[in-house]
């Protein structure tokens, strides 16, 4: 079903209520009253047998008597009678339906199994659903209220999607109280057809809609989820409360790495790749939704604390000090400025007291002068009720002076009779009001921190030094042979085997079965060595008394080898024990770290990187993300936690080698993309040694996977499958692959051999430069969306690029457009024509079934590709355009040549 379905949902002309009442206490009633006195611009056809008519209008029998076109149905019967009804809508051309009715898979197996029902009717005739068991749907610019909820809120820009109708009454009310409006109101029920991905798609192409809230409890499809929030997020902020962030949800494991990545730490680390803020509170909810729907997002962190009264300044400077952020430090032109307008008892400092005797002209200048100040990126104004300062009139100066302002502005009038008619001024010109100068700053600091997240998650990451190479089949029968012998644990010798064949550096590690084997080993290795029991039941060495180090004499090793095999069995008399491992001992680390991963059934696998050492559960020192990786991820993953400050050479320890930690990052990221059944990994502790990582001790514990890669991911990983080589027509010998994030600066060299004509070709207008945003936006791309295909020169002794083709989808995956853009000097020669057709074929494979583009003209070399590869064209005389269109189902494609079946 296309996600397109949703505007016969959400602008809808005509709408039947079915359940439709006179009765003022039913949830059929509510919705008639929302949409006739809520002004509904079409019509609106009640529909329930029981009545002749509802609300003074003719009541239907069954929605298929009503002759007219119906766009959207609002369903308020029973939920034993919804299946039913979605086959007669369906029947009757309806678009989508909103399905109020309680009683689905919240209630168990009977109400999964309606459910079920519900969406098997739903698909048969591309019927779209909100719900069921949901509160409705708001529009407030199409004074279209399709729910039961008591009011609808002004118009705004905010767009609010919630799971709990409880959550989104709350809201609603608090909408009314301080006066701030929304584009689209969603309460979105149990999903079970439209979820958050469908909607956050939908909202993001729609240009009315600045910002986009959620309230989570579950998210059914979390790589969908990623791809909708990482494509928006972009565009517009997504704020998110997710509720459950209680330990009693993880699930018990057996790692350090699968202890200390419990679900509440993936979520976090999700909505930060994706480019979701998340907040912790409803109460942070709320300001951050209110300071969204009134003012501008803030364009850095420098903000000016504006106060009448000494104290509650120094709270909001302790907020902000709270949160790692300072005040903005005042420029001399601001601080001579303010000397003009203010008694020269002033703070002369940030935050600015303008004292107890503050008048609204005192206040106003000063907001002037800082609204002017090149350094500050937001203004929090403080006022205290004094009996030389009037709430209600400062209220009135500001409303009235400033109206909408460049930078954020955020009112903090602490008190309560005497400053609330203050405070309904200030919400009625658009200007957030707070009771305690703590929760402004909160609120300012995290739509700050959401711009900061998008930079950072967006960077262009560099290039490594060298490329990279796997064993796969080394690894793949390690895998397999460990699933079929040994139950999926791997020891420590053979997850280093695994590991090495990845290229991570591991110390090498030999399995003795004996204590005289164990002593020929050590004489081999060299003293001293360590020694460590080898028993796939025994997780915790240390904690067993398995674990030796220093061991400096062939005699020695004979009797720790006794000593690490009975303690073990006393720790567990049941283990299996294989032998004993014997490893050369590292004398000196500069640091100890741990890398791991974890599968979680939700959210594929996760990589964590923290602190290593015994003590790594009881110092927590830990940030989790997500494969796949580059430089620019594994640097940021390294950078949250605490160890990372040692790493970068802390007093006198040595600096370590931080590209070195960077690839051995992106080689696991890729073990654990290309095999789903890695469930569990420990590199436990990873020694820094002379600045380079290497593996100490590690273990890998494996399970079957249903899924093949990379549909275990969440994020779609670099597909290596599109990668071909070949001779252009004109004789060239190029390397096709898809586009990567480190090809920035490639693509910057491609643009600037482009000439002024290619360029307002490919961009429809002049431009001497790609802009950073510009590189972000195609080269970071979702291969789940997006096909970007680059030519580059095989026959070069370096990298360069020829040409770049692009075939992006639309949400619902059927249609896209394509764009092709190829260096001059190459030009003519079959690049396009091999680029553009090996991404159509990539896009027929995928299911997409018509692909478009926008071509001038005059530009004649791409009318000539597009009929070489079967295009229509249809000319627009007025535009100066023609758009080229091909049927994918019915154009046949050089598949073979590609993929060679």
């Amino acid at each position: 079903m296309g996600i397109y379905g949703l505007d016969r949902i959400f602008d809808p002309e005509s709408i039947a209520v079915i359940g439709a009442s006179n009765n003022p206490e039913s949830v059929g009633w509510a919705v008639m009253k929302n949409l006739i006195e809520g002004g509904f611009p079409g019509p609106v056809f009640p529909v329930n047998p029981k009545y002749e008519k509802v609300w003074d209008r003719q009541c239907f029998g069954n929605i298929s008597e009503i002759d007219e076109k119906i766009d959207l149905a609002v369903i308020a019967v029973p939920i034993a009678a919804v299946p039913e009804v979605i086959r007669r809508c369906g029947e009757r051309g309806v678009g989508g339906v909103v399905v109020l009715s309680a009683g689905g898979r919240e209630t168990g197996a009977e109400g999964r199994r309606l459910e079920e029902e519900i969406l098997e009717e739903a698909r048969k005739y591309s019927v779209r659903i909100i719900g069921p068991n949901c509160l409705g749907i708001i529009v407030p610019h199409g004074k279209l209220n399709a729910s039961f909820a008591a009011a609808t809120p002004p118009s705004g820009g905010m767009a609010f999607i919630s799971q709990s109708g409880a959550i989104c009454t709350a809201v609603l009310d608090l909408a009314m109280a301080e006066g701030f409006g929304f584009s689209y109101f969603v309460s979105i029920g149990s999903m079970a057809d439209v979820d958050f991905a469908d909607l956050i798609d939908y909202l993001g192409n729609i240009p009315r809609v600045t910002s986009i809230l959620l309230y989570v409890e579950s998210i059914p499809n979390m790589r969908k989820f990623m791809s909708a929030c990482r494509a928006v997020s972009r565009l517009k902020p997504i704020i998110a409360l997710k509720a459950g962030k209680s330990p009693a949800g993880a699930r018990a494991a057996a790692s350090h790495t699968g202890a200390m990545a419990g679900e509440d730490v993936l979520y976090n680390a999700a909505f930060w790749r994706a480019g979701v803020h998340r907040v912790q509170t409803i109460g942070e909810l709320f300001d951050c939704a209110e300071l969204l729907g009134k003012q501008p997002r803030p364009r850095g962190s420098s903000l000016a604390i504006i106060t009448n009264a000494g104290g509650p300044g120094v709270m909001a400077a302790d907020a902000l000090a709270d949160m790692g952020f300072e005040p903005a430090k005042l420029e001399p032109e601001t601080l001579q400025k303010l000397n003009e307008v203010l008694p020269s008892q002033w703070s002369h400092n940030n935050p600015i007291d303008i004292l107890g005797d503050a008048s609204p002209q005192r206040y106003l200048e000063t907001i002037q002068i800082c609204l002017r100040a090149p350094e500050i990126d937001g203004i929090v104004v403080i006022l205290t009720p004094q009996a030389m300062t009037d709430p209600t009139a400062v209220a009135e100066s500001i409303a009235r002076e400033i109206g909408y302002a460049a930078k954020p502005i955020l009112a903090v009038w602490m008190g309560g009779r005497n400053v609330q008619l203050g405070c309904d001024i200030l919400n009625r010109a658009n200007i957030p009001t707070y009771e305690t100068p703590e929760r402004a700053i909160e609120s300012f600091i995290y739509l700050y921190k959401q711009q900061l997240q998008l930079k950072v998650i967006q960077q262009i990451p560099p290039r490594l030094n060298r490329s990279l190479a796997f064993d796969r089949a080394k690894a793949r029968e390690l895998i397999e042979n460990s699933m079929n012998e040994f139950a999926g644990v791997m020891g420590e010798i053979e997850a280093k085997e695994l590991l090495d064949a990845y290229g991570i550096p591991v110390n090498p590690t030999h399995l003795a079965r004996s204590a005289e084997e164990a002593r020929l080993i050590a004489q081999d290795l060299g003293f001293p060595v360590v020694m460590k029991i080898a028993s796939p039941d025994i997780l915790h060495k240390t904690e067993a008394g398995g674990v030796r180090v220093d061991v400096r004499s062939p005699e020695e090793v004979v009797g720790v080898f006794d000593e690490i095999v009975a303690s073990a069995r006393s720790r567990n008399p049941s283990a299996r024990i294989d032998g004993v491992s014997v490893q050369k001992m590292i004398k000196k680390a500069d640091c100890e770290v741990l890398i791991g991963a974890k599968h979680d059934p939700l959210f594929g696998p996760a990589v964590l990187f923290g602190m290593g050492g015994i003590y790594t559960e009881i110092i927590r020192d830990r940030a989790v993300t997500f494969p796949p990786l580059n430089r620019g991820l594994a640097r940021e993953l390294m950078e949250k936690t605490k160890v990372f400050k040692i790493l970068s050479g802390f007093r006198n320890l040595p600096r370590a080698d931080i590209e070195a930690l960077e690839e051995l990052l992106i080689r696991f990221s890729q073990l654990l993309t290309d095999f789903p059944q890695v469930a569990e990994v420990d590199m436990n502790p990873l020694f820094i040694v002379n600045g380079k990582p290497l593996v100490v001790d590690a273990r890998v514990i494996l399970q079957p996977s249903s899924v093949p890669s990379p549909w275990h991911l969440i994020i779609s990983p670099y597909p290596e499958e599109w990668e071909v080589r070949g001779t252009t027509s004109g004789g060239l010998e190029v390397f096709v692959r898809p586009i990567r994030p480190e090809d920035a600066p490639l693509l910057v060299e491609l643009f600037h051999v482009l000439s002024p004509t290619s360029i307002y070709y490919r961009f429809f207008r002049p431009l001497k430069e790609l802009s950073e945003d510009m590189l972000v936006r195609f080269t970071q791309v979702d291969y789940d969306r997006e096909i970007a295909l680059v030519a580059m020169d095989a026959s070069s002794a370096g990298e360069r690029m020829l040409g770049v083709a692009r075939v992006i989808s639309d949400p619902d995956g059927k249609r896209a457009e394509f764009s092709v853009l190829i260096g001059d000097p190459w030009q003519g020669r079959g690049v396009g024509a091999m680029l553009l057709s090996r991404c159509l074929v990539i896009a027929k494979r995928r299911g997409i079934k018509e692909v478009w583009g926008t071509v001038l003209r005059e530009n004649r070399g791409m009318l000539a590709l597009a009929k070489k590869l079967n295009f229509s064209t249809k000319f627009s005389i007025d535009l100066g355009e023609c758009e080229v269109v091909i049927d994918l189902e019915k154009t046949p494609l050089p598949e073979k040549e590609y993929f060679g079946d």
